[in-house]
């Protein structure tokens, strides 16, 4: 079976580059899609890349269409949290959303695999979450046979919340908005490779939407905690107001600031307790432990 991952230069993306060929429903092909040839030169080296490397543009169909001659299946990973220049959310969650399902529909892919978020609401006044509930309501109106997955914060090797975690261990003093008190759910990025790919099977969870998440819900402060005990680290926990962190970048915002913005705040400081069993058990996939996930992220 070929399979189609957008976004592949992306932590989830890579983590289903390495992932063994025997979580596939099939004998499976990657084709790794990238934007620049940037990423593709650090990809091609990936073992396991029997399909290859693509370079794709979201704006441009016929690149879409040409990388998808053959294609079973397609995983779309495209997404951010925090805004650039030249990406905003609408453009990175919805429209290409929209231009990868458009293009299997057209090319008769048979099943849509879409990483969504928890808290994802087409509804919502947050525009990280609105977005991404508009990215997964193109993907169930596209017709395609779909799996939309949501997840919380990713843990493990390569993931923007493992860089963290070494950062912030790497100092005796540890500030944290709202002092770590957010219940965080994370999720290890090798488990969602696995549900990634075990969900390009027609047959499972068939236009379904999971809410995959991590086996402990606990406070962040906790993890950076046990992350310092692996490393053999004595630290301390400040404080600073969610409150105030907020009105700093309310007014940046006002003053025409790009970068993090008050909705990457409230995605970061919204608790996350869920029960992880019915996605694991739908996908037939184990979840990883969290002093595993932490491991591997401070020893990544």
């Amino acid at each position: 079976m070929r399979v189609l991952v957008t976004g592949a230069n992306s932590p989830v993306g890579r983590a289903i580059l390495r992932a063994p060929r025997s979580y596939a429903p099939a004998p499976l092909d990657v084709v790794a899609a990238v934007r620049s040839e940037r990423a593709a030169a650090e990809l091609r080296p990936l073992a396991g890349l029997a399909a290859g490397v693509a370079r794709i543009s979201y704006d441009d169909a016929g690149s879409l269409d040409a990388v998808l001659e053959g294609v079973a299946a397609v995983v779309h990973l495209v997404g951010i949290l925090v805004e650039r220049p030249d990406s905003t959310y609408e453009d990175a969650h919805v429209e290409t959303a929209r231009s990868v399902t458009e293009a299997a529909k057209r090319n008769r892919v048979v099943k849509l695999v879409f990483v969504s978020a928890i808290g994802a609401d087409e509804k919502s006044a947050n525009r990280y979450w609105r977005t991404k509930g508009e990215a997964e309501a193109v993907v169930r109106a596209s017709g395609v046979s779909h799996t939309v997955l949501r997840v919380p914060m990713l843990l493990g090797r390569g993931t923007e919340a493992a860089a963290a975690l070494r950062h912030r261990t790497s100092w005796r003093t540890v500030v944290l908005v709202g002092g770590g008190r957010t219940l965080q759910q994370p999720l290890d990025v090798n488990d969602l490779a696995r549900a990634a790919i075990i969900a390009c099977d027609p047959g499972i969870a068939t236009d379904r939407t999971l809410e995959l998440v991590g086996p402990v819900a606990l406070p962040g402060r906790e993890i950076v905690e046990r992350a310092a005990g692996l490393r053999g680290r004595s630290i301390r926990i400040v404080s600073v107001p969610t409150r105030l962190v907020r009105m700093a970048l309310a007014i940046r915002r006002r003053l025409g600031g790009r970068g993090f913005s008050p909705d990457a705040l409230e995605v970061l400081t919204t608790d996350t307790k869920l029960d992880p069993t019915p996605a694991a058990r739908e996908l037939g996939i184990e979840l990883t432990g969290l002093d595993e996930m932490i491991r591997n992220s401070v020893e990544s």
